[in-house]
């Protein structure tokens, strides 16, 4: 076993990664407490303050001064686990909330000693996700908290839920928190004004936690109607770690079993809950936030309002237009009503006007439910069509727009999509770090098309009746129980096998079989400023050239360029999507690919990842058209940051099925494609004048 470090040895390391000359920064006693550590532990330590430093120094300080006793509490895995998550609360909200973070550790872990098997956040969001997205109700979104809490549009879970022993415990016991939480949404425990009812009484703090108490038992009853299997999980789940409810509870609860119980019950019961003693806290009911939930509820109503009017306004008119006869200015005004069917915890409607049905819209449909979780019901100034200009749409729209505006003035993330990247110092996910926009390239109507066409007359003639032949290739099975040929190898083992007494196989024959081609492939074009002039030049030809011999092949093939400056600017370029057909309009945006920023690849890969796993096939491919190594502007992904999370994003879509190649013209990328793309994954050509012919020979022999 490898001897612990001396404390001078451990302050050694501490100044290189700390930058420890600054004198208000006493790493003696610091040492002195990692050196009463085994090795073991202090390699886990000082691995972890080279990668937080890496981040910021003041936070690999304060948890080198932590790490002690988080190492005497919690297991490894659990301390990364807030290591990362404190790194990322840097990264979103600056220094002073990590160092809460910091602070709060006790807070983050959320366990008994010795229970290390936490769930963690990132590990479960995408499941969960999709469970609640699964529940009746308002659409409600999944995020990482300091606790498990609801305003009524978003359900918050800690990092890491660990207060079982089990790491599948753990999980259930998350999958309850989010029902639980959902509940309130959708059983009205929000609605009302907590706030000033619980400020008239005595104790406003611990009437809110009674009031809490009482919702926890009619939403466990009413679970146990909605959801009886997670039920029982619950309730397994609360008595592995919790005293059971005292019987004066369960009798002032009585009346909040019934199916038909609302919140109205709970409220009527506070004054006697509040003569008990205090609830004690189910692990499952997290916490109640009022302010949040009347500052998510205030910026909805008038905007669901002003929506939903608009929205009806719509339907009268498609109404209007689909009613025999002249509408008159006399008529009568027009009158929606609706009808509420809340069958089994799922809400459906059913709208009229003047007594003829409707059929609303899924978007109609989710307004509805949104008012009604707001209301119990839906108001009638709500059921008023809006008059012709009466609402300004910015009260009611979403932020539509030019994804170039976002970048004057102030920034907003508004319409974006986030995706990680891949922190080489940290070795860890910078989550939802890149803001990326996806845009348009701008049709340019010349004539490039036809001088391309024109000056490659001969080389798009070849690919053509090669990509054709593709097309028409047949295969030939061998092995077949018919067939217009013998197969001379399967019928010479045939004869062998019968002559040692074994059954003589049928499969004697073979047969030309036409291939079936099942292919999708993302063209991935770099558009950095570095391709200005000839290299611009080539990469559309040879996307001109690409098109003109796919369309004869039948490939689904969909175009993107990539480009972006820092972080904060991914952006992704649309020239050609799946569904598009190969037209005009996609030329002209093939002429108008022009450079724009630097050559950040991560976020680029991981969307066109994601949007080719959407496609149905059976190859999916994601070409990649660069002149250069990944590097950006003013940030660290210059160098190996920008190469490994490149690598990172690759592999994971390696992972999904997805068959990444690069084609490049950069002389040194020898330097780095093999350890991005690994062996034959990638060419480099000579001479940029190679490009337009070679990319659709690459593209045969990729497909073959």
């Amino acid at each position: 076993m490898t001897a612990p470090l001396a404390q001078a040895q451990i302050e050694a390391l501490l100044d290189l990664y700390l930058e420890t000359e600054f004198t208000f920064r006493p790493v003696g006693p610091v040492a002195a407490a990692l050196a009463l550590l085994e090795r073991a532990e202090q390699d886990f330590v000082l691995d972890w303050i080279k990668r937080i430093a890496t981040t910021h120094i003041t936070l690999a300080f304060d948890f080198a001064k932590r790490a002690p006793d988080l190492i005497e509490r919690f297991d490894q895995r659990v301390i990364e686990a807030w290591a990362v998550h404190l790194c990322d609360t840097y990264d979103r909200v600056g220094m002073y909330a990590a160092l809460e973070v910091a602070g709060q550790v006790g807070n983050f872990m959320q366990q008994r000693e010795g229970h290390a098997a936490g769930a963690l956040f990132e590990d479960i969001a995408p499941v969960l996700g999709n469970f609640v997205h699964g529940l009746s109700g308002r659409k409600l979104k999944l995020e990482q908290g300091d606790a498990a809490w609801s305003d009524g549009e978003r359900i918050c879970l800690p990092a890491i839920i660990a207060a079982l022993a089990g790491r599948s415990d753990n999980f259930k016991l998350a999958k309850a928190m989010v029902a639980f939480q959902w509940a309130q949404t959708r059983f009205g425990t929000l609605r009302p004004d907590l706030t000033a009812i619980c400020a008239a009484l005595a104790d406003p703090a611990r009437a809110l936690r009674q009031f809490h108490g009482l919702e926890t038992l009619r939403l466990f009853a009413r679970l146990g109607r909605e959801l009886p299997g997670l039920q029982r999980e619950m309730l397994r789940l609360s008595q592995q770690l919790e005293a059971p409810v005292e019987p004066a509870w369960l009798a002032l609860a009585t009346p909040l079993l019934r199916p038909e119980a609302t919140v109205e019950d709970s409220l009527a019961l506070l004054d006697a809950a509040c003569a008990l003693s205090d609830f004690p806290v189910r692990c499952f009911q997290g916490e109640l936030r009022p302010d949040a939930v009347a500052a998510a509820r205030a910026a909805r109503l008038e905007k669901e309002k002003a929506r939903l009017r608009v929205k009806l306004a719509d339907l009268a008119e498609e109404a209007r237009r689909h009613k025999p006869g002249k509408a008159s200015e006399d008529a009568p005004e027009e009158r929606f009503e609706v009808a509420t069917e809340d069958d089994e915890g799922r809400l459906d409607f059913e709208i009229t006007l003047d007594g003829a049905p409707i059929a609303p819209p899924d978007d109609v449909k989710q307004l509805l439910t949104s008012v009604h979780l707001d209301f119990g019901q839906i108001p009638p100034e709500y059921l008023v069509p809006a008059g012709d200009g009466e609402y300004d749409p910015s009260l009611y729209e979403d932020r539509p727009t030019d994804p170039d505006a976002v970048w004057q003035g102030t920034y907003h993330e508004e319409g974006a999509l986030f995706y990680p990247e891949w922190d080489l110092g940290r070795q860890h996910y910078r989550k939802n770090w890149c803001v990326m926009r996806e845009k348009e390239v701008k049709p340019v109507f010349d004539d490039f098309p036809r001088q391309t066409l024109a000056k490659h007359a001969a080389l798009i003639k070849h690919l053509r009746k090669s990509f054709e032949a593709m097309r028409d290739e047949n295969r030939l099975l061998k092995r077949q129980t018919q067939g217009d040929e013998i197969d001379l190898d399967a019928l010479v083992e045939a004869l062998a096998d019968s002559r040692d007494g074994r059954e003589m196989s049928d499969r004697l024959f073979m047969h030309m079989h036409r291939a079936e081609r099942n292919i999708a492939v993302v063209f991935m074009v770099d558009m950095s400023g570095s391709t200005r002039g000839w290299i611009n030049e080539a990469e559309r030809e040879s996307l001109i050239l690409l098109c003109e011999a796919l369309e004869r092949l039948g490939d689904r093939y969909a175009i993107y360029g990539f480009s972006g400056i820092t972080r904060k600017r991914c952006e992704l370029f649309r020239i050609k999507t799946f569904d598009e057909p190969y037209s005009d309009t996609v030329k002209a945006r093939i002429s108008g690919i022009a450079p724009q920023e630097y050559t950040r690849m991560g976020f680029a890969i991981r969307h066109l990842s994601k949007l080719l796993n959407e496609v149905e096939a059976r190859t999916r491919i994601l070409v990649t058209l660069s002149d250069g190594r990944p590097d950006d502007y003013f940030d660290a992904y210059r160098g190996p940051y920008g190469i490994e999370d490149t690598r990172m994003a690759l592999q994971e879509a390696r992972r999904s099925g997805i068959h990444p190649f690069c084609i490049t013209i950069d002389k040194d990328a020898r330097d780095y494609l093999p350890h991005m793309y690994g062996a034959a994954r990638y060419v480099i050509l000579d001479d940029v004048a190679q490009l337009p012919g070679k990319v659709a020979d690459i593209y045969r022999r990729l497909t073959h």
